[in-house]
């Protein structure tokens, strides 16, 4: 996870120009939850498609390759 100093106002810049799916995927990555499920995805296998059930649990679409890995 990239560092984020949430205090500054310099970290927010970025988020001047974000839409919808720019702040679910920041909230998204934040969650303990998420982060655990996606390192035991990555822990069985790295290369592998991502697991349907895990896309379905948290939401997770990917234009054009609904086997794309995480």
């Amino acid at each position: 996870m990239s560092e984020f100093n949430w205090r500054s106002p310099e970290s927010y810049k970025e988020l001047e120009r974000a839409d919808a799916a720019d702040f679910a995927w920041e909230c998204l990555r934040r969650n303990p939850d998420y982060r655990r499920d996606y390192s035991d995805l990555l822990a069985q296998a790295k290369d592998a498609p991502t697991a349907p059930e895990f896309r379905q649990r948290w939401g997770l679409s990917f234009r054009g390759r609904p086997d794309a890995p995480v």
